[in-house]
């Protein structure tokens, strides 16, 4: 049995005292979806690409990103022991409802620990173990295509969902949206504004994210359509959950939509889903 120290990564950190803005481009610089947060040379929280797309996509407030500390947004550490077995580490990410957990040694931190790692542990070792059928979330949230970007992002944000199949009005899935595609659209708009306006570049991204929610902004004037992704990846339903592991890793994708005998979409399996088999095996 492996143990989180096998997988654990290095961790990324950026200070307390930061603002918003130094957050997003940290992330977008160092293609981390989490950061660790220091205070004084010393970690005492966590902020998350999720954390900071979700405040983008809800605040209101007239402030710039610059103005906005990230003291805001920041989370409590989870943390456990090198030692501890990766079964156990996906359990106490269940039972926490979290993605990821900080390892430590001797009451020092050593690394971090993600539901990705925890992914490609399950994959290299329970091949030909466990089915997609078994583990799928038979629940799934659906939006027509044609409706306005504000009453998707609702959806999302009430049922605190990061994925939404679209469907046209012949109940056909022609697309998905994810928390990710409106997290890059908010940051899109605010980079073509700024190159318009040099003098202020927080503000582009403010008004965007204040749009989102907005059924007389932004929000209300683009369709969804305009932003889905037109390409559902998509497993069986008997398909082995190891290799499909494997391919939310290879494309670099949170989940993927599940389809029966008959090519119909029955649920979504996701990362999350694979590491509650984790935590589940014997």
């Amino acid at each position: 049995m492996k143990h989180a120290k096998d997988y654990l990564n290095n961790p990324r950190t950026i200070k307390l005292e930061s603002s918003l803005e130094d957050v997003i481009k940290k992330i977008i610089d160092e293609k981390k979806s989490r950061l660790l947060v220091t205070e004084n040379d010393k970690i005492m929280g966590l902020v998350t690409e999720k954390d900071l797309g979700f405040f983008l996509l809800t605040d209101i407030s007239e402030r710039k990103l610059d103005e906005i500390p990230l003291s805001e947004i920041i989370q409590t550490i989870i943390s456990v022991d090198e030692n501890t077995s990766l079964v156990q580490c996906a359990g106490a990410m269940l039972q926490g409802g979290i993605g990821s957990l900080v390892i430590t040694s001797h009451d020092n931190i050593t690394g971090i620990l993600t539901k990705t790692d925890l992914v490609r542990y399950f994959t290299k070792t329970h091949s030909d173990e466990k089915i997609v059928g078994e583990y799928m979330s038979p629940y799934y949230a659906w939006m027509y295509s044609d409706a306005p970007l504000y009453k998707v992002v609702l959806k999302m944000l009430d049922e605190k969902i990061s994925r939404v199949i679209l469907r046209d009005r012949n109940e056909i899935p022609v697309g998905i949206v994810t928390f990710r595609d409106l997290f890059k659209l908010a940051l899109d708009q605010g980079r073509h504004s700024d190159v318009l306006d040099n003098t202020d570049p927080a503000i582009s991204v403010i008004f965007p994210r204040k749009g989102f929610i907005s059924d007389t902004g932004f929000g209300g004037s683009t369709k969804i359509d305009e932003v889905m992704s037109k390409d559902i990846v998509s497993v069986n339903y008997d398909d082995d959950l190891a290799k499909t592991g494997k391919m939310l890793l290879e494309k670099n994708i949170n989940g993927a939509g599940v389809l029966s005998a008959n090519d119909n979409i029955i649920g979504i399996i996701s990362k999350t889903d694979i590491v509650k088999a984790l935590a589940f095996l014997k």
